[in-house]
């Protein structure tokens, strides 16, 4: 195990159990503890989070910071973790204590224990080993799904400022969000295009949008939820039927917001995975721009969507965020060679140049092209695929995915106090298929296929990686499996008879609004499959 730093007072390593009990307020004699972290390599300073323990094992709350778990209304680890932009003074008590630090993605686990009995001052200076660096390798990171509530704003201004800059964080988008009387306590309401633009710095950019979204009951599955970024004005209706509004009829559809928001420029993400029934329609006619999955719940897996999406022959780019508040490391990291904008950066997110984390770091080509790419085959041949990753928790090991499937696989081996894994490889293609490169995914409660279980991050996160496809073409043609065709298809007729028997409509043109979404859909599916 790496030594991980020089402190004035005292060194030491420790191994700690996660737990959200803090020792309280410090009581007798404290110290002004002011930690500072830094690359152990450069010496310059960084950015992070720092855990700190008393000699029994509980958390030390840290008043003059903010708790990382902030908004959170569950239990769990990342109420132990404070944000630290900068170096800052602690009131800590005058005792044995441990502390852990680390920043993003991209460093150890650094842990010291320091002897602080007798003592009114001290500082602590914790090296980070930085094992990776996203920027040098042309990826920006991004949350595409996040909202804030119960928050004063200048306790929300405090989040967004520091929150995103100790995770690691490039790109942010806050949408604006309605729910009948709930909404008077969403905070993140109440920023402008304007004003997240003016919060900009050289580490963090903001982007701005919507989640328009529909519900059949408070909270039950409707028409589903979809994030609109970078619109230049709020599309109304925000929240579409009784469900959500309590009034008027479950109408209109999405898809009239969608139309509106691509018509203004904006771009348009699918929320929630598997959630809702507009998804299938509004992917076969080719409005929606990438698809969140992990996005504040765990809403089915990889197959469930995005395969079946990519094996009609859709170019589906992998997203994610967190909803409220930014419960996990999540992010999607796109391809760019340097700051660009919130807005050039979803637009290399459309085009697939993107892969998904909340921990391993990916990096994959197939014939030295990079994600996103249509490579075009004459006849059948080789191709050099390479996959590497790279975590700070053990992610066990790396899939090489063909269609769907897992066509090979290379375990992961410890560096130090990271994981590696990697494979170079020759692949054979003979049909139009997809490749993409994954981590072990998430097991799915009642899903036989998908109950290995996967190690949890510093926040409690269960582990996930997945890039977005490159695609190869053979003689001219793309994928398409008739079956999935056809699950999809029935998929589409049967939301129809549950929007038919549940949905609200104050007349004829509505439903037809609303029910023409589907039968656009069913008709292109219809005339690929020959019917």
């Amino acid at each position: 195990m790496r030594q991980t730093g020089l402190c004035i007072l005292a060194l030491g390593i420790a191994g700690l159990a996660a737990t959200a009990i803090f020792s309280g307020p410090p009581t007798g004699s404290t110290c002004s503890l002011k930690i500072d972290l830094v690359d152990r390599r450069t010496g310059e300073t960084l950015s992070g989070i720092v855990r700190v323990r008393d000699s029994a094992g509980q958390a030390v709350e840290l008043p003059q910071g903010l708790n990382r778990g902030q908004g959170i209304e569950q239990t769990g680890p990342i109420h132990d973790w404070w944000a630290l932009p900068k170096a800052r003074l602690f009131t800590v008590p005058s005792a044995p204590l441990t502390v852990q630090a680390l920043s993003g993605l991209e460093t150890e686990l650094a842990t010291q224990v320091v002897d602080l009995t007798g003592k009114s001052t001290a500082t602590l200076t914790i090296p980070l080993e930085r094992f990776y660096r996203a920027r040098q390798q042309s990826y920006l990171a991004g949350n595409t799904h996040l909202h804030l509530m119960k928050l004063s704003k200048a306790e929300a201004d405090r989040y967004l400022r520091d929150v995103p800059l100790v995770d690691g964080l490039d790109i942010v988008f806050l949408s604006y969000l309605e729910r009948a009387e709930a909404d008077l306590e969403y905070t993140s309401n109440k920023y402008t295009p304007d004003e997240l633009h003016r919060m900009a710095h050289e580490h963090v950019r903001y982007g701005h949008g919507e989640e328009h979204r529909h519900n059949f009951g408070t909270h039950g599955e409707g028409f589903g939820h979809i994030l609109l970024l970078d619109i230049p004005y709020i599309i109304h209706p925000v929240s579409i039927g009784p469900g959500i509004t309590r009034q008027g009829p479950d109408a209109p559809p999405l898809q009239a917001g969608i139309d509106q928001a691509r018509t203004a420029g904006g771009k348009v993400i699918w929320a929630h995975n598997l959630y809702g029934f507009e998804d299938i329609p509004n992917w076969i006619t080719g409005r929606v721009h990438a698809n969140n999955i992990f996005d504040g719940s765990e809403r089915g897996s990889y197959k469930d969507t995005y395969y079946r999406y990519l094996n009609v022959g859709l170019q589906v780019p992998f997203s994610t965020g967190t909803d409220w508040f930014i419960y996990d490391f999540s992010r999607v990291y796109v391809m760019a060679d340097g700051p660009i904008t919130p807005s050039e950066w979803l637009d290399r997110l459309a085009a697939g140049k993107s892969y998904i984390t909340n921990g391993p770091l990916l990096e994959f080509t197939v014939d030295g092209q990079p994600l996103g790419s249509v490579l075009e085959l004459s006849a059948p041949r080789e191709l050099a695929v390479r996959g590497t990753a790279r975590g700070r928790v053990d992610f066990k090991r790396i899939e090489l995915v063909q269609g769907g499937r897992v066509v090979h696989s290379a375990e992961s081996r410890q560096e130090e106090e990271h994981f590696v894994a990697e494979f170079a490889l020759k692949q054979s293609i003979d049909v139009p298929s997809w490749l993409a490169l994954r981590t072990p995914p998430p097991p799915v409660p009642g899903d036989p296929t998908l109950q290995e279980p996967v190690a949890s991050n510093e926040f409690g996160g269960r582990l996930f990686a997945h890039t977005s496809p490159i695609y190869v073409r053979m003689a001219g043609q793309g994928v398409f499996d008739a079956a999935i065709a056809a699950g999809l298809f029935d998929e589409m007729k049967s939301s129809i008879k549950q929007i038919e028997a549940q949905a609200v409509f104050e007349n004829d043109e509505q439903r037809q609004q609303v029910l023409g979404v589907y039968e656009e859909a069913i008709g292109i599916l219809e005339k690929r499959l020959g019917r």
